[in-house]
């Protein structure tokens, strides 16, 4: 039995990046970008490295050096590695009975990496979903609801990586997704409340990428202990944020895109005067002020390194697009996605 599960890049379309401060987003898939995680039944439990993204021969030393400089030193291997230690416990801790079979698992990607498109924690949920199958699990077992923290707690608990909810909601619920973070919520519930809404209240959107981040937000930033310790302005933003994800949804209820567009332009510029220069970086910048020289809205589509932008004239488009190439960056058009492909299911 050979299973397959497929989920697609997020984009955040406003109230980020309130989803780590109690606050409230919306989000949508782009089928733009995809990962595919296989499983298969095996005599020994293995973890395949994906030859591009996981290397461990090189041309030469200097190959090395640059990969590493590129890249880093961890690629989608401890994803799977974290994720299959964290569904155990899951199972174990709440009486889940699996069989011991062994399984052997890989992941195909041609998501950008480092550009806050959210390729991490698609691994991570369609890993999740390919044991979840392989093991005949259903939502019944782990619910709905509360797969997304059990994606977040891969990254959190056993990598240290700082993350929100907000990715591994919309790659489990697909489509469009509205989300409320509310501590009260949280704390009632173990999860937030998440609403699916219809992906074609979206108006035409595009996407730009710097296809060799350098700069995508990595400059430390010191807004989680602010907002910890109740620095006034930064629990403040956050608030605001919230409000333009309640806002953004009215817009688009309301087939209003301008409006849509000024939250959307308000939400990047509020977190530049919270986060500073600095910490968005100078290309990050650059799109930004691109886009909105042509008169598009834009806004980051997650921590940085890419872009949203609303856009309905082709022309317009296709100029813009000959700019972004022109200063080195990467454009499209945005294809939303209704849902991934769950264990060999249609998409």
């Amino acid at each position: 039995m050979i299973l397959r599960s497929t989920t697609y890049a997020r984009v955040g379309l406003m109230g980020n990046p309130s989803d780590g401060y109690y606050g409230k987003t919306l989000a949508f898939l782009v089928r733009n970008f995809s990962v595919t995680v296989t499983i298969w039944e095996s005599p020994l439990l293995s973890i395949i490295p994906h030859p591009a993204h996981d290397p461990t021969a090189f041309d030469s030393l200097d190959e090395l050096t640059e990969v590493a400089r590129r890249d880093g030193y961890y690629g989608g291997v401890r994803l799977l590695f974290a994720t299959c230690k964290k569904f155990s416990e899951y199972c174990g801790t709440h009486g889940l009975r699996i069989p011991r079979e062994n399984f052997t698992i890989a992941y195909e990607t041609n998501a950008p990496r480092q550009v806050g498109l959210g390729g991490s924690s698609a691994i991570i949920v369609a890993a999740l979903k390919s044991l979840m199958g392989f093991y005949g699990l259903t939502d019944e077992d782990i619910p709905k609801p509360v797969q997304p923290s059990l994606a977040l707690s891969v990254e959190l608990e056993e990598l240290d990586i700082v993350a929100g909810l907000q990715d591994r909601v919309v790659q489990v619920y697909g489509g469009l997704v509205y989300m409320d973070f509310d501590r009260e919520i949280m704390k009632q519930q173990g999860h937030g409340g998440y609403e699916t809404l219809d992906i074609h209240l979206l108006p035409r959107l595009a996407l730009a990428y710097v296809p060799e981040p350098k700069d995508s937000g990595k400059t430390h930033s010191d807004v989680r202990y602010r907002f910890d310790r109740g620095d006034r302005e930064v629990v403040e933003a956050m608030r605001t944020f919230a409000q333009y994800a309640e806002a953004g949804r009215e817009a688009l209820e309301q087939g209003d895109h301008d409006r849509l567009g000024d939250l959307m332009n308000r939400n990047f510029d509020l977190r530049r005067q919270v986060y500073g220069d600095a910490a968005i970086g100078a290309k990050n910048l650059e799109m930004i002020e691109l886009a909105r020289s042509f008169g598009m809205p834009a806004k980051f589509c997650g921590s940085g390194g890419a872009i949203v932008m609303i856009c309905d004239d082709d022309d317009l488009f296709a100029r813009a697009q000959v700019a972004f190439l022109e200063r080195g960056f990467i454009m499209m058009r945005a294809e939303p996605a209704n849902r991934g492909c769950w264990g060999n299911g249609p998409c």
